[in-house]
């Protein structure tokens, strides 16, 4: 007869292969009636497939296994803290498969991932999850008890953008951009993006120049088509409104425009097609210097007719404009012509930049800076609206990121964070980069996780492409949502209590106060915090 036996999780354990599950007894949580939630099941057997089975009066519950993914590039050891699972390359639990009616294991182990998912709010009270796991000789149980509290999280506040890349999608699939195909692709892929926080889109109103090298080109995903005739430019927005219709039906408030010079020094324009004299052809790119008069007055006419379009839209407010992505002060006077003339062009819109020395923001070259959280110190307090990034250069003085190799307790306490330092904003430029560095060669997610070996692994998606065009989801998408919900609780405690109570809750017993560098590295500390935060909740209603 087998031997079964099963070990409950929380979200936060990352179960690494071939190495058995901490004996953490993780059988019972609470959540708001709204919410997302999460749990793990380690099975360990003396079988090669069992099977699940449920019983539970939440009929709201996915499962997925846990699968292993291969990292090449773990972590920068030259640059990296110490707070990491490992740093040795190898393989990873990350990509969630939702489960077949046979569980196969690996060496006698699976993990499975719970979520409770509903669309509608869930019944107040406690409800029990019985779970069995079974082979042909011998079944094991156990059982997580869930408190459901009747109030819902806060709607989101935050402006959320995790760059959304078309052109991988067209890459993967095969499919021409614009097409019936592409469509319904975006559509699939925008609805779990905004399923996990995404309100935000970054809009190609010309192809992106965002990760390629001087000279360097990605496919054109170009939503407006220029025509010129006789040196006069004209534009068709259709594409653009199918764009704005396709994201607003799945859930998108705000749309960032894609940036209007090139990356890392706003020293030229970007890729720009248009129909000249019938011929279809490169209008702008890499030769076309920041201060190009003949780009200039192209922007000063486009500038014109989309802010008409925008603001019959009624969409003035929900638009975020970008300059150019990450300068740092040695580009600092090609940047200061080029932001000069965006801010004249798009008076009265937010203007917001990934960039992380002051003096941009401190000489009034830029409205929103959008700080790195390792280099956010300067900007807290002085701004009047906070927002913040990471990348693949954050993995310094403890502060949140999202790689295969860090816990996910790290990837999570972003939430706190936020809402500790009631920032308005977080970007992030990876939701599907399937490329490697400067988009040179498209790769495949499932064998190269690590851009190539340039980013670490886990920085340039969090979603896996699955043949029928739509989007597989990481573990670490889920528990970055996760801190997206412990942050929405807290304002939900705020608006019941005030927000110097709901800050006295979340910093209860600890030493040094919560920042972006301190806090605790335990996965007992993010667990119990967040319930008692729903108890101050349940207790205030």
């Amino acid at each position: 007869m087998a031997d079964i036996s099963l070990t409950l999780l929380s979200s936060l354990e990352k179960v690494m292969r071939n190495e058995p599950a901490e004996n953490i007894d993780y059988n019972r949580f609470s959540m708001l009636n709204n919410e997302k939630k999460s749990f793990q099941l380690y099975i360990k057997a003396d079988s090669e497939a069992v099977s699940l089975d449920i019983k539970s009066d939440l009929n709201c519950i996915k499962v997925f296994t846990v699968e292993y993914m291969p990292s090449g590039f773990a972590i920068n050891e030259k640059t990296a803290d110490d707070y990491v699972l490992r740093s040795k390359d190898g393989y990873y639990p990350d990509l969630l498969l939702p489960v077949e009616k046979s569980i196969k294991l690996e060496n006698g182990c699976r993990t499975l991932w719970f979520e409770i998912d509903s669309e509608n709010p869930l019944a107040a009270g406690e409800h029990s999850i019985e779970l069995t796991i079974s082979d042909d000789d011998t079944a094991a149980g156990t059982s997580v008890m869930v408190e459901v509290i009747d109030c819902p999280l806060e709607k989101q506040s935050l402006i959320f953008t995790n760059w959304f890349h078309t052109d991988c999608l067209m890459q993967e699939y095969g499919v021409e951009a614009f097409s019936e195909k592409y469509w319904k692709i975006v559509e699939n892929y925008l609805r779990t993006a905004v399923r996990h926080g995404m309100n935000c889109v970054l809009t190609p109103l010309f192809t992106p120049s965002l990760d390629i090298a001087v000279g360097g080109e990605r496919p054109t995903v170009q939503l407006v088509d220029v025509t010129v005739t006789k040196g006069k430019y004209t534009f068709n927005f259709d594409k653009l409104l199918k764009w704005i219709e396709t994201a607003q039906k799945c859930g998108i408030e705000y749309f960032e425009m894609a940036h209007f010079f090139t990356q890392w020094g706003a020293k030229f324009a970007p890729k720009i097609m248009a129909t000249v004299n019938g011929k279809y052809k490169k209008l702008f790119w890499w030769r076309t210097l920041v201060i190009s008069r003949k780009y200039k007055k192209f922007l000063t006419q486009f500038s014109t007719e989309l802010n008409a379009l925008l603001e019959s839209l009624n969409l003035k407010n929900k638009v975020l404009i970008h300059v150019s992505d990450e300068p740092n002060m040695s580009h600092i006077f090609t940047y200061r012509i080029a932001a000069k003339l965006i801010h004249k062009l798009f008076k009265g819109y937010k203007i917001i930049d990934a960039l992380s020395d002051f003096k941009f923001y401190s000489t009034g070259l830029i409205d929103t800076p959008i700080p790195a959280n390792n280099h956010i110190e300067p900007f807290i307090g002085k701004v009047s609206e906070l927002w913040t990034y990471y990348c693949c250069a954050q993995d310094d003085k403890y502060v949140s990121n999202r790689f295969f190799s860090i816990p996910s307790q790290r990837n999570r306490v972003l939430g706190y964070q936020l809402y500790k330092y009631d920032v308005k904003g977080f970007l992030h430029w990876g939701y599907n980069f399937w490329n490697t560095r400067y988009s040179k060669e498209k790769i495949n997610p499932y064998e190269v996780t690590d851009a190539g070996g340039f980013f670490q692994s886990g920085d340039s998606f969090v979603v896996y492409p699955k043949a029928d065009g739509t989007p597989l989801c990481s573990l670490r998408l889920k528990v970055f949502y996760d801190g997206f919900q412990d942050m929405m609780a807290l304002q939900t405690l705020e608006k019941l209590t005030g927000r110097e109570n709901a800050l006295k809750v979340l910093e209860q017993g600890l030493d040094n106060e919560l920042t972006f560098f301190e806090y605790p590295h335990s996965i007992e500390w993010q667990l119990a915090t967040r319930e008692r935060i729903n108890k101050a909740i349940k207790e205030n209603l």
